[in-house]
């Protein structure tokens, strides 16, 4: 096939969308596709354009065997809803010359990725053009996020941009996500589940796995002491983890010395979280930066318990794609989400890979977060790990999606009948 995948966040991002981005453009070239891709310059999750790669030029790259087109993006300092959107749309925007010299190539399939849902309309209207067949990835539902996160621009009319979002939606030839909850979400608002591919995150499992070692070496390299108990909280600090919970947590647990908090990662809410921390006087919790690769099994295999922490009402609208590293390196977690969500039945029904506790709840998490340090029941690492292999490894996953991205290709299927649908 002749795949173009047009996606804001690309590799070498080393966490969120790029990363699965990236694996998937890798994974589908090295299968013997030919795969081009339309891209921002990395920037995530610290919002800075990374070293050799520059924010006002279009650059050209071969990168994993894959071609890739980088596009100008703006990228303010400080987030407020309208830089926001003047982020998203200035890609959108400075990717549509590239998008019409794909033109010319004629691809079978455009794949794109939300988010942003700025891209989507180009991407409909491209593949109309090209006679290529659409397919939207949903990583986030950015617009119902930012809604009840509070993010969007309180100017803007929130029924319109459901109207608008929901249009869009119905003219892809296949919605694929990341969750069957929110593929469930999508039937409800009339995306007909004949158009809906399950395409869950993966973990490579070639780069993560239990460790011991590993973990007993990072420990040392970071003057964690062998035997103190180590709560790690490992991604992006943005506003939808709430990770001042945990700030929270570290001060309601200062008597207990030998538990000790390590918050690794970047993001907006960084300096905030961090500053929030000083206040405190805190001593029992620390800060790294993101780990490189070669370092990221080593951090992994260090924690006794890893944090999966979101605000209220965002569990539904992402799946976390750090549970799944976790999990392939036998990690137990402590998670924060509604009983009734995608998260939450995973750990109802497989109570070995972690606790699941309500969000914002303080006090149930700490008194999970304390139970836990001081209980004598052995994690199932091996049994956890083995849940990785079976459900989330990168081959089994992309193999199903390969299958699933050539049935939509050869697909004779005219495309929705949309003109008598009434919102």
């Amino acid at each position: 096939m002749k795949i173009l995948l047009y996606s804001l966040n690309y590799s070498p991002e080393l966490t969120g969308i790029g990363k699965y981005s990236g694996e998937m453009a890798s994974w589908l070239a090295k299968s013997g596709h030919d795969v081009r891709v339309i891209a921002a310059p990395p920037y995530y999750p610290n919002w800075q354009v990374s070293e050799g790669y520059r924010s006002w030029a279009y650059q050209y790259q071969l990168f994993d065997g894959v071609k890739v087109w980088r596009c100008p993006i703006f990228v303010p300092k400080k987030l407020t809803g309208l830089k926001r959107i003047l982020h998203l749309a200035s890609f959108a925007l400075s990717s549509i010359p590239v998008l019409v010299r794909q033109l010319f190539w004629r691809p079978n399939v455009i794949i794109c990725v939300e988010p942003p849902f700025f891209c989507a309309p180009f991407g409909i209207v491209f593949s109309r053009l090209v006679g290529a067949k659409s397919l939207l990835h949903i990583q986030d539902f950015e617009i119902d996020a930012a809604i009840k996160l509070g993010l969007m621009p309180s100017f803007l009319p929130q029924k319109l941009i459901y109207f608008t979002e929901l249009k869009i939606l119905r003219r892809f030839d296949a919605v694929s996500s990341i969750s069957r909850s929110m593929l469930k979400k999508l039937d409800g608002v009339g995306v007909h589940n004949s158009r809906h591919v399950f395409f869950p995150n993966w973990s490579n499992l070639t780069q993560v796995s239990y460790d011991v070692k590993a973990g007993q070496q990072f420990r040392e390299l970071c003057g964690v002491h062998a035997s103190d108990y180590l709560i790690l909280y490992s991604g992006n600090m943005g506003e939808k983890q709430g990770l001042e919970l945990v700030v929270e947590a570290a001060s309601e647990m200062s008597d207990m010395p030998a538990v000790k908090f390590l918050l690794c990662g970047d993001g907006v809410s960084r300096e905030r979280i961090e500053k929030l921390a000083e206040s405190k006087n805190l001593d029992n919790i620390s800060f790294l930066p993101l780990q490189p690769v070669e370092i990221f099994n080593k951090l992994l295999n260090s924690a006794d318990v890893h944090l999966v922490v979101q605000k209220a009402g965002a569990a539904d609208l992402v799946m976390p794609s750090k549970l799944t590293n976790i999990i392939a390196t036998g990690g137990y977690s402590v998670v924060t989400a509604e009983a009734s969500t995608e998260l939450g039945v995973l750990l109802a029904e497989n109570e070995f890979l972690g606790s699941r506790v309500e969000p914002d709840n303080l006090a149930e998490f700490v008194s999970t977060l304390r139970a836990l340090s001081i209980s004598q029941n052995p994690i199932e690492h091996v049994k956890i790990r083995d849940f990785a292999k079976n459900n989330f490894e990168l081959d089994i996953v992309m193999s199903q999606f390969e299958k699933d991205l050539q049935n939509l290709v050869d697909s004779k299927k005219e495309r929705p009948d949309t003109s008598g649908e009434s919102l």
